[in-house]
């Protein structure tokens, strides 16, 4: 099921909305993010991309609220899993409305509707409906979302957790991270000191901490550990985490500048 020629790229909570502020989308940045895909595509006709986007401020703070990745098994819990599921939509809608304005042909994926898990991992996803959508030139777009788990009763996948499981059956060339930050700090979070590439067979646990802002997703550390592996398990994947606020940034690395830092 590999898609030839075929990259990654999330766009993250923190990019695309306040995360400090509840239910805030940053339009504007969303905008200029898809017009930099837009016009990335224009110029790469023949390359693949699917596209997710975190939650921030639309998930984080109702998942916190009601514990939901750690379990749904309340009439209270139950609630909060619906309330998230409503929250990460509602975000979804609106960057798929935008997009609209960019000519991108976004088809949207919402994994509570197709997976299922067991303790966070996923169990059953039928990817060819998002292979077939590759293969037509459109562009599939995950994002985290609640799920069923069938021993935690409910929990939420982030992106992340999607991007590892389509990467071993997709294989693509390059998974991009984008968000805020410039990349991976050893001195977070004075952030002074960038490393500009980690070996995927490296600890570098010891150097990195959480988010600045809440989240239970588990912040940078999961996130390098997480992609460490899938590097160690996919030979040749190369994983980027960089930040795409300023302009032109996102794509510079969808050209394949080598800002942030590379792992792989």
């Amino acid at each position: 099921m590999t898609v030839p020629r075929l990259t990654f790229l999330k766009l993250g909570g923190s990019l695309i909305t306040d995360k400090d502020q509840p239910e805030t989308a940053l339009t504007d940045q969303i905008d200029d993010l898809l017009a930099q895909i837009a016009a990335w595509r224009q110029v790469n006709p023949d390359r693949r991309l699917l596209l997710g986007h975190g939650s921030g401020s639309f998930g984080h703070h109702t998942a916190a609220k009601f514990g939901t990745r750690e379990g749904v098994r309340s009439p209270e819990e139950y609630l909060g899993y619906q309330q998230v599921w409503y929250s990460a939509r509602s975000l979804n809608q609106i960057f798929l409305s935008r997009a609209q304005a960019f000519s991108l042909p976004l088809i949207a994926f919402p994994p509570s509707a197709c997976v299922s898990a067991e303790n966070r991992h996923i169990q059953t996803w039928n990817l060819h409906p998002i292979i077939r959508s590759l293969e037509m030139g459109l562009i599939p777009l995950v994002y985290g979302d609640v799920v069923c788990d069938v021993a935690l009763g409910g929990t939420i996948l982030s992106t992340e957790d999607l991007f590892v499981h389509l990467a071993g059956s997709l294989r693509p060339e390059r998974i991009l991270l984008a968000g805020k930050v410039d990349g991976v700090f050893a001195d977070f979070p004075r952030n002074q000191q960038l490393l500009p590439r980690i070996p995927a067979d490296s600890d570098f646990s010891v150097f990195l901490h959480g988010s600045a802002s809440e989240d239970v997703t588990g912040g940078m550390v999961t996130k390098v550990q997480t992609m460490q592996a899938l590097c160690r398990s996919l030979p040749g994947l190369s994983v980027q985490i960089f930040s795409a606020a300023a302009p032109g940034a996102l794509r510079n690395a969808l050209d394949g500048g080598a800002i942030g830092t590379i792992i792989g």
